[in-house]
């Protein structure tokens, strides 16, 4: 089985069971996988080449070492930091200490970049607040590690708005007006059940 086949196997089973409010479900969930797969690339990306850019400018030797190794280590959500700091290290001992002292401030500003530029991304791809976009991201990964970036977002996203369309829904007006009915009726039987006593003594 396929990749879209499989995808269309579970909208199927998902509008067995929740009608199109579980098709919706399984949209807004492959929205979610989609938004963050791209923010974290993009994040990566960007900040593997601010760090090339800072590394060049003040000379370091293999920048392009390092900014393969900095890729990989955005890509797995540890960061640039740990080797632009090599690269502060190398210029302090080569006793470049105000060049080390700015590559170290790029390198901290670098390494701060994902929590406002991820977000920001994954917003783009999905109709979610920030707040709860933020939320999925920290708390999947402190739950689950690197898979929890994919689970924390998607769990909040298609519980948000499953929660949302549940209680935004109106029930019917017919459905209401048997209800009505049905407790008139159901009050009417209980006075008549308390009375009969009296009127047999």
């Amino acid at each position: 089985m396929n990749g879209e086949a499989a995808g269309r196997f579970v909208v199927r089973f998902a509008t067995r069971i929740a009608a199109q409010r579980g098709a919706e479900a399984v949209k807004l969930a492959g929205l979610a996988i989609r938004s963050v797969a791209l923010g974290i690339v993009v994040t990566a990306m960007t900040q593997s080449a601010l760090g090339d850019i800072g590394l060049a400018v003040v000379g370091v030797p293999a920048a392009g070492i390092i900014t393969a190794v900095m890729l990989i280590l955005c890509l797995a959500q540890i960061g640039p930091l740990l080797p632009l700091l090599g690269g502060v290290a190398w210029l302090f001992w080569h006793g470049s200490h105000v060049v080390s002292i700015m590559l170290l401030v790029w390198s901290v500003m670098i390494a701060m970049l994902d929590n406002f530029l991820r977000p920001v991304l994954i917003k783009r791809g999905v109709n979610l607040s920030m707040l709860l976009i933020l939320s999925g991201v920290l708390g999947g990964m402190f739950a689950f590690g690197i898979v929890g970036l994919f689970i924390g977002p998607v769990i909040l996203a298609v519980t948000s708005t499953i929660l949302n369309a549940w209680i935004n829904e109106q029930p019917p007006l017919l459905q209401v007006e048997a209800m009505s009915h049905d407790e008139t009726a159901k009050s009417a039987s209980a006075r008549d059940l308390a009375e009969a006593p009296r009127r047999q003594t």
